[in-house]
């Protein structure tokens, strides 16, 4: 019995480490993925500008009829 409780202790405490540790992970994973979607916000916003420049210049490009 007592091996037995031993047993169940270690396994208790490894789940236990295996908890914090993903849970730690998961907590960098989600600064990253917080991150990565503040960084393609400001990429599409760059993107946008860029179109809207492309767009005025074609506009101002005159005509060769």
């Amino acid at each position: 019995m007592e091996t037995e409780l031993k047993s169940l202790e270690e396994k208790v405490f490894l789940l236990l480490r295996l908890y914090q540790d993903t849970n730690t992970e998961n907590k960098k994973l989600r600064k990253e993925l917080a991150d990565s979607h503040a960084c393609c916000k400001k990429l599409n916003e760059k993107i946008h500008v860029a179109a809207d420049r492309l767009e005025s210049l074609l506009l101002n490009i005159p005509d060769h009829e």
